[in-house]
């Protein structure tokens, strides 16, 4: 939910009618009172299952908003750490929290850097990309990590279909297509469509082997399968 501290409906409004990179400047301020930052225990269900895998030396966090990703790569890499994004509004906020981290403004589907990190994480971005871009992601993710690194981002199990959660999803992503329909430029952030089995897929014809580690903070669905995983691609 979002606290008084975030931002009204009006400049909620003035965001969704920009582009997903001048929104995303005018949120950068009050970004982390609002519910699209990532939850404390998803990022420290991630740190727990990382540090079983590292330590890591150098760590990238691919779209790394106000520096939520930066946390976990403080607690689990023992190099230098790096965060990426599109926004120079939220890179400023994640400069003031974590000025140990090296920051650059740069569109991740061309990253500026070559194969010298060992962990690369991403948290709550895949929705502003098109599931056309998102092979050409997981290929900058493969080219920027040293042989061994490793590639690691959560996925939500999906709400079952007619639940409350499950019919908010769908609303939002009508509402935003028609949105994009209407108004230019676009505001791409979908947050259906992203499947584990495609993931997985598009993962392995970038290169990576990948393995899935239940994030056990988040619980298990009546069924009994995770609420949430870890995917962590391997190069």
């Amino acid at each position: 939910m979002f606290t008084p501290e975030g931002p009204s409906f009006r400049e909620l409004a003035v965001q969704a009618l920009s582009s997903v990179e001048h929104g995303y400047d005018l949120l950068a301020p009050k970004f982390d009172h609002t519910p699209f930052r990532t939850p404390e225990v998803i990022l420290d269900a991630t740190a727990t299952v990382l540090a079983g895998l590292g330590p890591f030396g150098r760590g990238l966090d691919l779209c790394c908003g106000t520096g939520a990703g930066l946390d976990v790569l403080g607690r689990v890499c023992q190099e230098r750490i790096t965060g990426v994004d599109i926004s120079a509004g939220m890179l400023e906020v994640a400069a003031r929290a974590h000025p140990e981290a090296d920051l650059l403004r740069g569109d991740v589907r061309a990253l500026p850097l070559g194969a010298e990190y060992d962990l690369a994480v991403s948290f709550g971005a895949f929705g502003h990309f098109l599931p056309k871009e998102r092979p050409g992601l997981y290929a900058q993710a493969y080219a920027v990590l040293r042989p061994g690194g490793r590639f690691a981002f959560p996925v939500v199990a999906p709400a079952r279909p007619g639940t409350p959660g499950h019919l908010a999803l769908l609303g939002f992503d009508a509402a935003m297509r028609i949105r994009n329909a209407l108004w230019r430029p676009p505001f791409v952030m979908y947050y259906r469509g992203f499947g584990l089995a495609d993931v997985r897929r598009e993962l392995a014809t970038a290169g990576f082997s990948v393995e899935l580690y239940a994030l056990e903070e988040l619980g298990r669905r009546p069924d009994g399968s995770p609420r949430a995983r870890l995917v962590v691609a391997t190069k």
